[in-house]
C-alpha cells in the first residue's frame, strides 16, 4: 500500500476536521447565488471549495467562517447574512452536511457519513463591542470568535496592524470570559502576539488557533511564536495549520509584500480576489514569479510544531476559498490526503495522525463545552460595556 493509499485509508476512520473555510466570503462576492455556485457538483473553475472534493479529500467536519471585513461600515448585519448563507448550504445539501453545535454532534455526524458543518467568526469587530451581539452569534451557531482579523478592533490589538491596547484591554479579557462561559471557543489566528499571550492568561477553557503556521519557520506576524505554542499543553487548546503560502514559505512573505504594494498602487485593497485585481496579480506575477510553497512546506510546520507544543496540540485549517494562491498538492479541499501521506512519509504513526486530523480538534470543542457548563452555574451574563471597562467608546 502506498502513503497515498494509507492516507486515504486513515481519512475514512479519522477525518480531517479543518478548521477555517471561506466559502460564505466567496459566495457573498456572488450575492449567495447558491444555483451558479452548486457545491453539490465539481466547481474547480471558481471555488477551492465543493462537496465532491471535500469527499475526495477524507474532510468530516469543516467550520464554515463567517467573516466580513473589518472596514465594512455595519459589521454585524454582513456577518448575520453570511451565517444566513451557511444556513442555506446546510439546506440545500442535508444528505451531505451535518449542522452542528457540539462535539457530540460531530462525532454524530462521522457515525452518518457527514460533513459536520460548524461556523466561526473571524474578527471581532463582528459583535460591535456588544456582549449581548456575541450572545446573539452563539445562540445562532457561532463556535469559535476569532479575536481580531487582519485590523485591530477597539479592544484587541490585531497581528498585521499597529499596536493600539497592548494586546487585550480590560473589555477585551472580558470578552474572553464571556465567551468562555458561553462555550465559545477563543480564536488566536490574526492576533498580535501580545493579544495570544493576554488571552492565554485571561481564559479558563481551552484556545484554538483556526487557521496558523510556526512563526520559527516563517517568520510572519500572523503566525504563532514558540512561546505560545509552549503553552497549549498547559491550556489544553490546538493550533491549526494553515496552508497559505504567505504565512509558510518565507520567500512567499516577500513576494507577497510587494504583489500587495502592487495592488494598492492600483487602487485596489490588498486582499481583492476580484477578476480585475486577479488580473494585475497575474501580471505581476509573470513580472516576478511568485514562490511556490508545496505539502512538504506545509508539513515542515507541522514537524516544528509537534517538536514544541506536542501533537496532542495540533490540527489542520487551510484557509480554502480565502487565499489566492495554495501550495503545489494542497491545491484545494481534495488535498489533505498528500499532507497526510508526506507525514506518513515522515514517520507520523497513524495513532499521532488520527489526532491531528480529528480527535484534537473535537476534544478542544468538548473541553470548551465543559468549562462553560461550569461557569454558568457560578458565573451570571456579563452585560458589561467597553465604556465601563475602558472608559472609552467602541
Amino acid at each position: 500500500m502506498t502513503s497515498l493509499e494509507e492516507a486515504r485509508s486513515l481519512l475514512r476512520e479519522f477525518p480531517v476536521v479543518d478548521g477555517h473555510n471561506d466559502l460564505p466570503w466567496a459566495l457573498r462576492k456572488i450575492g449567495y447565488d447558491l444555483d451558479a455556485r452548486d457545491i453539490s457538483r465539481h466547481q474547480n473553475a471558481h471555488l477551492h471549495t465543493d462537496i465532491p472534493r471535500l469527499r475526495e479529500g477524507g474532510v468530516g467536519a469543516q467550520y464554515w467562517s463567517v467573516y466580513v471585513r473589518s472596514d465594512l461600515p455595519d459589521a454585524v448585519p454582513a456577518t448575520l447574512e453570511q451565517i444566513d448563507c451557511v444556513r442555506q448550504l446546510l439546506a440545500r445539501h442535508p444528505a451531505d452536511l451535518a449542522p452542528a453545535l457540539t462535539a457530540a454532534d460531530m462525532e454524530q455526524a462521522r457515525q452518518d457519513g457527514r460533513i459536520a458543518s460548524l461556523m466561526g467568526a473571524e474578527g471581532g469587530h463582528s459583535i460591535n463591542c456588544s456582549l449581548g451581539t456575541l450572545r446573539g452569534l452563539y445562540e445562532l451557531g457561532v463556535r469559535y470568535m476569532t479575536l481580531t482579523h487582519n485590523d485591530n478592533n477597539p479592544w484587541a490589538d490585531s497581528a498585521t496592524d499597529e499596536p493600539n491596547v497592548g494586546g487585550l484591554s480590560a473589555f477585551g479579557r472580558e470578552v474572553v470570559r464571556e465567551m468562555n462561559r458561553l462555550g465559545m471557543l477563543v480564536d488566536l489566528s490574526h492576533v498580535a502576539a501580545t493579544t495570544m499571550r493576554d488571552a492565554l492568561d485571561a481564559t479558563s477553557a481551552p484556545v484554538i488557533f483556526s487557521h496558523s503556521s510556526a512563526r520559527a519557520v516563517c517568520d510572519h506576524p500572523r503566525n504563532i511564536p514558540d512561546d505560545v505554542l509552549e503553552r497549549l499543553p498547559g491550556n489544553g487548546g490546538v493550533a491549526m495549520v494553515t496552508f497559505v503560502p504567505k504565512f509558510v514559505l518565507q520567500a512567499a512573505v516577500d513576494w507577497t509584500l510587494a504583489a500587495d504594494e502592487n495592488l494598492r498602487a492600483h487602487g485596489f485593497h490588498h486582499l481583492d480576489t476580484s477578476p480585475e485585481a486577479m488580473k494585475l496579480h497575474r501580471a505581476f506575477e509573470e513580472r516576478t514569479p511568485r514562490p511556490v510553497a508545496t505539502v512538504s512546506t506545509v508539513a515542515d510546520h507541522l514537524d516544528h510544531m509537534r517538536e514544541v507544543a506536542g501533537v496532542d496540540h495540533l490540527g489542520i485549517g487551510g484557509d480554502y476559498d480565502g487565499t489566492a494562491f495554495t501550495p503545489d498538492g494542497l491545491g484545494d479541499v481534495s488535498g489533505y490526503p498528500n499532507l497526510i501521506a508526506e507525514l506518513l512519509d515522515r514517520g507520523w504513526s497513524k495513532a499521532d495522525l488520527a489526532k491531528v486530523t480529528w480527535q484534537n480538534s473535537v476534544r478542544v470543542l468538548g473541553a470548551a463545552e465543559d468549562v462553560a457548563r461550569e461557569l454558568r452555574a457560578t458565573r451570571p451574563v456579563s452585560n458589561a460595556t467597553i465604556e465601563s471597562l475602558d472608559g472609552r467608546e467602541g
